[in-house]
């Protein structure tokens, strides 16, 4: 039998936004080589804490589009400060019944923070 695997990160990611946020991407693709034609970048090129801490990057990306704090995300769920902080910064894991909590609060999947 064979065991299962984790499915890889997605490798590139399409970003839809304000004209100067897309332009502000164009430029650092250029920096960074990627073809203007491809009109694609690796999401690790960008950040590459994706790559070690992909939750704590999806929280903090979904706090910051919410424009909430981690003092207001606190205490929306009831999670301590200090652990929305390690959260964030891969120093502890969220599981499930935390990432329900930030899930309900952020308008987000529960799924996408494990």
């Amino acid at each position: 039998m064979q065991a299962h695997t984790r499915k890889p990160l997605t490798e590139t990611i399409r970003f839809t936004g304000p004209a100067a946020a897309i332009e502000r991407l164009r430029k650092l693709a250029i920096i960074e080589g990627v073809v203007e034609a491809e009109d694609s970048i690796l999401a690790t090129t960008l950040n590459p804490e994706l790559e070690t801490n992909p939750s704590g990057v999806y929280l903090r990306g979904i706090r910051y589009r919410e424009d909430l704090t981690q003092e207001q995300l606190a205490a929306m769920t009831g999670i301590h400060r200090r652990h929305i902080s390690e959260m964030e910064n891969g120093k502890r894991p969220i599981g499930k019944e935390n990432a329900k909590k930030l899930a309900k609060a952020l308008n987000a999947e529960y799924r996408m923070f494990l």
